[in-house]
């Protein structure tokens, strides 16, 4: 019996582009679509200094003079309706199968039908019809089964990282058991063992505890993850429990972990509530790791924490307190795709 070998890539792997979806003024920004612009082209700078971006916007035309800065032949326009921004869990997730690119296509419904999302959940299928991605580049269409890429962290060895929070929370799949969801994410991503989180969150996270918010891999061998030394904090316990989990954790090999810890984000309110900044949702890129910055001194510290981790790429800081007003950051407004997903002549 032939039996398909799946790989699901890390983001450390070579990359040929990533995604933003542009923010616009239909969409939650449109009162403060400026500052949060300003933002988006710094990370759309940054980006094209090393790989393509891939920009899913409503008008081209208005987004040229405010890019200007950038390498523009890394820049790829396409004119796509969108309700949001939030590209890494609209965004297809790419896997390798027998060796053939395949990009999965998985529902999104607005983090649990918190928001609308009818026009983020076909910007993939609109791409892959508008030709951007290569030829011999697949399409799978995950009708039936909810998963966002801020919800699953992989080491490209047939590890995966996750919360129970998040894959068993309400209005995803809560039709299926736990044991379901790992068979299924097994099968899918060809995936040898799950660690699943069951403790850790950040206060005003709309997204059910992603990962990206709290742990990451960094090698298959590294992870970075927020630990909180403020006993009066109300992240205390929840993320010390997890730090305990994570020590517990071994790699395919039976080993531990490396873990590196990263500073709790200093406190950012809005109206009172408080918002999920974390060093955690950083990008990592070709040659280099973008870092959500939030005017705080401990800036600094994760950005040399995580040259520790990456230390054969560049650190750049970014100014994510514009995202942070909508209760994401850097990895959130993002999507990687692998090295020979995208076209090379558009």
């Amino acid at each position: 019996m032939n039996t398909t070998q799946i790989i699901l890539p890390p983001e450390w792997a070579l990359q040929s582009a990533v995604l933003l979806t542009w923010p616009h003024e239909k969409t939650d920004w449109a009162d403060m679509l400026d500052e949060v612009e300003g933002c988006f082209v710094q990370i759309a700078e940054a980006i094209s200094r090393y790989e393509k971006v891939l920009i899913v916007c409503p008008d081209q035309n208005k987004l040229r003079q405010r890019l200007a800065n950038c390498n523009l032949e890394n820049i790829l326009f396409q004119e796509i309706s969108s309700d949001d921004t939030w590209a890494r869990d609209h965004g297809a997730i790419t896997v390798i199968q027998d060796d053939n690119l395949t990009l999965y296509d998985f529902s999104f419904n607005g983090w649990g039908k918190k928001f609308s999302a009818n026009q983020d959940n076909e910007i993939t299928a609109k791409l892959f019809k508008n030709g951007v991605f290569a030829n011999d580049v697949k399409y799978i269409d995950y009708l039936d089964f909810i998963l966002e890429g801020g919800s699953i962290e992989s080491d490209g060895e047939g590890t995966l990282l996750t919360t129970s929070a998040c894959l068993m929370s309400k209005n995803r799949n809560e039709h299926l058991s736990k044991s379901n969801i790992e068979n299924q994410l097994k099968s899918i991503f060809g995936l040898k063992q799950i660690l699943w989180l069951d403790h850790g969150y950040l206060a005003g996270d709309d997204t059910d505890s992603h990962i990206d918010t709290l742990a990451r891999f960094c090698n298959a061998e590294t992870i970075a993850y927020v630990k909180c030394d403020n006993s009066n904090d109300e992240h205390f316990e929840q993320l010390g429990l997890m730090e305990a989990e994570l020590k517990a954790f071994r790699t395919l090999d039976q080993k531990p972990y490396r873990l590196l810890a990263l500073p709790m984000a200093d406190e950012v309110y809005d109206q009172g509530d408080r918002l999920p900044a974390t060093y955690a949702n950083f990008l990592i890129i070709n040659d280099a790791v973008l870092v959500p910055f939030y005017d705080s001194p401990k800036d600094k510290q994760a950005a040399e924490i995580l040259k520790l981790a990456f230390p054969d790429r560049e650190i750049i800081g970014i100014d994510c307190r514009p995202l942070i007003k909508q209760h994401g950051s850097l990895h959130c407004v993002t999507m990687q795709f692998p090295k020979g997903v995208i076209k090379d002549d558009i």
